[in-house]
């Protein structure tokens, strides 16, 4: 169940606040193709389940910027945002992806508000901590320090 902000006032209460923990998603081989697709990234790696068992890895991994991409719809699922009209994904500070995510395994994502401030424009500016995790694994897939600007 996400968590609901109303307003401005409601978004600036999140400062500090862990949003916790969104439900498993597997990554199977046919979102990795068709993000391969997109992009124009084919690396074997990838791609070529056969010829990556063989691989450093033992088998075919998501694109770091896959995973990367993944935050935004999973990041609706952590946090619900009512009565502004408009949010605009400001940047990254930080993106670092200290694990692969093998084709198969599951991934879910936690977040945390690190801060809210206001800004010009009668908006707030917040920045998130999102970090990737892959069920079973010690370390995480990526973590990100995300900025984003909502307005009344």
């Amino acid at each position: 169940m996400p968590t609901t902000a109303k307003g401005l006032d409601g978004l600036l209460a999140l400062a500090g606040r862990d949003l916790g923990r969104t439900e498993w998603l597997e990554i199977t081989q046919d979102r990795v193709n068709t993000f391969a697709d997109a992009t124009g990234d084919h690396q074997w790696i990838h791609t070529d389940p056969a010829r990556a068992e063989k691989g450093p890895f033992g088998g075919p991994i998501a694109h770091g910027y896959l995973t990367l991409s993944l935050i935004i719809p999973l990041f609706g699922d952590l946090l619900e945002i009512e009565g502004t009209s408009m949010s605009v994904n400001y940047g990254l500070e930080k993106v670092r992806f200290p694990s692969p995510v093998p084709v198969g395994s599951r991934i879910r994502l936690h977040g945390a508000v690190d801060s809210v401030e206001e800004v010009k424009g009668n908006g707030v500016q917040m920045v998130l901590t999102f970090t990737v995790e892959v069920e079973g694994s010690a370390k995480p897939a990526c973590v990100a320090q995300a900025v984003y600007r909502h307005y009344a």
